[in-house]
């Protein structure tokens, strides 16, 4: 495992560009920035804190979560998902084959441990830009992606300490929730990655690690990481057959804080359609 850059804050939103670039989201400090593959890093989005998902979208640019869930195109921000109210946002997100959007919702601030807990919900943008709810009762949204036949949508809800198996239909809508796996009151699933093989990599915030699950919902592997706060991963490189992995500061030493690892995959990766949503 290769330690690739560092000194940020909470890392989230790992994302592949058609370049190899990877780009990320500082969800305290703020931004999204890019790591080319020579090793540079750039700013794509100045100061906007509290960005938990990020897809690339088919027409250019990224589609972001936070306050609202915003397509940031060429200096243009079209919002294509507005919270219903304040003190609602939005976290972590993904795409199906189609470029719908799949994001959560957060009902109070996850970053603050006295702030009073409300469940949130998973919500669809269609194509059109319509959009709504498809489950409800999530505890802590986190990590989202989609089967490799399409058939499951698989959700981390960090709270539950479970990643959720969803049933999806041929509209997007979800049905029949269980856990595809769940883990003592001591984890914390987070983000999450898919493999070609269906097996699902979930970052564990807090422990240091990440799990590699199968379909059937064994445990296959654990990777060990230099720092607790193991926020999110996704596929890239050559093929998807690296593995990138992505921390936040806390508990990590002062002078690495939140950093982006590489190491080679276990297995190859899924690739992440982009979105194809326009705004109503």
């Amino acid at each position: 495992m290769e330690r690739l850059i560092q000194g940020f804050g909470l890392i989230e939103g790992p994302t592949l560009e058609p370049d190899g670039s990877l780009v990320f989201s500082d969800v305290v400090r703020g931004g999204v920035h890019r790591l080319r593959p020579d090793g540079s890093v750039e700013v794509v989005v100045e100061h906007r804190r509290g960005i938990g998902g990020i897809a690339l979208h088919a027409e250019g640019g990224h589609v972001i979560s936070g306050r609202n869930v915003s397509w940031k195109r060429d200096g243009e921000t079209t919002v294509l998902l507005d919270r219903d109210h304040e003190g609602m946002s939005f976290n972590d997100l993904t795409t199906d084959a189609e470029g719908r959007i799949y994001v959560g919702s957060l009902l109070f601030d996850p970053l603050d441990a006295a702030s009073p807990r409300s469940p949130g919900d998973v919500y669809l943008v269609d194509l059109d830009g319509s959009s709504r709810i498809v489950h409800g009762d999530v505890r802590l949204t986190n990590g989202l992606a989609v089967s490799p036949d399409g058939s499951a949508l698989y959700h981390s809800d960090t709270e539950a300490h479970a990643v959720w198996r969803y049933d999806r239909a041929a509209d997007g809508s979800l049905t029949d929730r269980r856990a595809l796996h769940q883990w003592d009151a001591r984890a914390q699933p987070d983000g999450l990655a898919v493999a070609v093989d269906g097996s699902v990599w979930v970052a564990m915030a807090g422990t240091g690690e990440v799990v590699g699950v199968g379909a059937d919902g064994e445990v296959l592997a654990t990777i060990q990481v230099e720092v607790p706060m193991v926020t999110s991963v996704c596929f890239g490189g050559d093929g998807l057959g690296d593995l990138y992995i992505v921390t936040g500061d806390r508990g990590a030493p002062p002078d690495v804080g939140g950093a982006v690892y590489r190491m080679p995959a276990p297995v190859p990766g899924l690739a992440v359609p982009p979105a194809r949503v326009r705004p109503g």
